[in-house]
């Protein structure tokens, strides 16, 4: 019976709506048959083949056919007005699909096959200066159709802007000289680092490859067209351009751009209060200051719900320190927010 069949899966911990699926049934279906007591299949189905199906010769010759040297590169819709010029019919295009997808041969077999992209690996920070990721966005010049570029590098640990500058243009040479000056200014040993960064021509250049490499940085990449895959950077260009005081007209010259990039960076770095970081700023987490700021934080809360418990149906805010920040997690975890 095959709501019997049913009902143990489900026992079995499977969701009935998946499990409904992998029978051919909707749930509504089985829900009318519970009522009605049917434990039958009930669906109405032919009960013997259709008379006009292909035999099984038939389905041979369709498959060797197609598989010739001289058919074996081209798709149905080719094959078979070839075969009706040379006087010959086999099927239908429809039908020569099917065939061939129940043989397996509807694989991607030419050299226009595109290349399969993965997800970019998980990397976890513990500490600064593991895991930097970088990019590169467009702000207005007076002159339309023709923009100046923003170089940031972030720490994925601490969310601090180690490296930025504006340009003109957008090359590798330029990227190199950014990258190389937050190695240096930050200390950042050989294999020590693993930079993250998008496909454009910028990050893919031979040149900036080989900086990477006399470093001893290891290069990480994301898919093309995935913005996911560089969250951290992507978050920051929204936080920098939706700023109350960035410029609703263009930027008057590159001067103008660079000085306003210059106060972001500061007040991002030293003022700015990140959320996912339990609201310190970046350069107090990059120093190593966010524990004390925490543990205080913790205190002042549990010194308030001791003066007023009933003020509290639960536990406090969540101040405990975010040890660990993952670039590209293979899992998310839940959130807790809140600590007893």
């Amino acid at each position: 019976m095959i709501l019997g069949l049913l009902d143990e899966t489900v026992q079995a911990g499977a969701r009935q709506a998946k499990a409904c699926d992998l029978l051919g049934l909707d749930v509504r279906t089985v829900q009318r048959w519970r009522r009605k007591g049917i434990g039958e299949d009930c669906r109405a189905g032919p009960k013997s083949p259709p008379a006009n199906r292909l035999s099984d010769q038939e389905r041979r010759n369709i498959v060797a056919v197609v598989n010739l040297p001289e058919h074996r590169d081209l798709s149905p819709k080719q094959i078979v007005p070839k075969l009706a010029d040379e006087g010959r019919y086999l099927a239908s295009e429809s039908t020569i699909y099917r065939v061939l997808g129940a043989e397996g041969l509807l694989h991607h077999r030419e050299r226009s096959r595109p290349p399969a992209h993965h997800k970019p690996r998980e990397l976890r920070a513990t500490a600064p200066n593991q895991v930097w990721t970088w990019d590169i966005t467009y702000l207005r010049s007076p002159i339309k159709g023709i923009f100046f570029y923003l170089y940031v590098v972030v720490d994925v640990f601490s969310r601090k802007i180690v490296g930025h500058a504006v340009h003109a243009e957008e090359s590798a040479e330029l990227a190199k000289e950014l990258v190389a000056a937050a190695c240096a200014r930050e200390g950042v040993q050989p294999d020590q680092l693993v930079l993250h960064q998008d496909n454009g021509s910028a990050m893919r250049s031979g040149t900036f490859l080989a900086l990477l490499q006399c470093l001893g940085v290891a290069a990480s990449f994301s898919r093309p067209g995935v913005s996911d895959d560089n969250p951290y950077v992507e978050a920051l260009f929204r936080t920098f351009k939706y700023r109350p005081e960035y410029p609703s007209r263009p930027f008057a010259s590159l001067a103008a751009a660079r000085a306003f990039v210059h106060r972001f960076v500061a007040w991002y770095n030293t003022e700015h209060r990140h959320s996912g970081i339990r609201f310190v700023t970046p350069a107090e987490r990059h120093a190593g200051q966010d524990r004390e700021i925490l543990a205080q934080r913790r205190e002042v809360y549990e010194q308030a719900r001791a003066r007023n418990p009933e003020r509290w149906s639960g536990c406090i805010r969540n101040w405990t320190r975010v040890d660990t920040v993952v670039l590209n997690p293979d899992a998310h975890p839940s959130r807790k927010e809140c600590v007893a």
